[in-house]
């Protein structure tokens, strides 16, 4: 991985529920009452949309942990994007 995971953003539309971002990484991620991936934002806020890695709810994110969860996707709906925008995956 080239650089610092600045964004990441989950496409409901390819997501399955397969749950298993939620196996990988469960500080960041949860399903939803439709079954459906949501990133954990601070104040107990969760959507899908793209976030800035400063607004989750984990203090310190692990970009290789949050890789392998976005890997780890059987539809590929996990995204993650640099600061400059530049997306590192998939």
């Amino acid at each position: 991985m080239a650089g610092k995971i600045k964004y990441l953003m989950v496409d409901r539309e390819l997501c399955i529920g397969a749950a298993s971002c939620v196996a990988l990484y469960p500080e960041v991620f949860a399903l939803d009452d439709e079954n459906k991936a949501v990133i954990l934002k601070k104040d107990g806020i969760k959507d899908s949309g793209k976030t800035d890695v400063d607004m989750l709810e984990v203090s310190a994110v692990d970009d290789d942990t949050l890789m392998l969860a976005a890997q780890s996707c059987p539809t590929l709906a996990i995204y993650l994007y640099e600061e400059d925008g530049t997306q590192v995956y998939p």
